[in-house]
């Protein structure tokens, strides 16, 4: 019994002195070990980045092309907004009487209408002085020109 117990004893001891030796020669080999497990992970945290990488800038390209879509979408309910109430208005007979008077001159039969002619360009605005001359009406100047055709040379 004391070979069992000084059997483990001794071979404690000897573990002890087997891990020394052979935790002082890992050092000289754990560098390399060490090495080829890091490079192994940088082969693999590329791997990684570089199959992700393309499916990032996919998704980057696609969440601009939505943001661009709804400030699209934004300008065009703006403009149905605007358009939906300019056909609520034309819908008002009183914006269409308004506007008949105001472009086209129209009256009503009850009403005298009155259109002064003051050389002001007839819609209200001030013929400018010292501007460029407005051009003749179409028929004047055909007239013109028949006349100069008649002369003699």
């Amino acid at each position: 019994m004391a070979d069992d117990k000084a059997g483990p004893k001794g071979g404690h001891d000897g573990d002890d002195t087997g891990r020394e030796a052979g935790h002082g020669s890992g050092a000289r080999r754990g560098n390399p070990a060490l090495t080829s497990r890091a490079a192994i992970l940088a082969v693999v945290v590329c791997a990684i980045s570089l199959s992700l990488a393309y499916p990032v800038r996919e998704y980057i390209a696609q969440r601009k092309e939505i943001a661009e879509l709804q400030r699209e979408e934004a300008a065009a309910r703006r403009q149905v907004e605007i358009l939906a109430q300019r056909k609520q208005q034309l819908g008002e007979k009183s914006y269409i009487e308004r506007e008949a008077t105001r472009r086209l001159h129209y009256c009503r039969p009850d009403v005298k209408c009155y259109i002064v002619l003051d050389g002001t360009g007839g819609d209200g605005r001030q013929a400018r002085k010292g501007g460029p001359t407005a051009r003749p009406p179409w028929y004047e100047t055909l007239w013109r020109s028949v006349e100069s055709a008649d002369r003699p040379r």
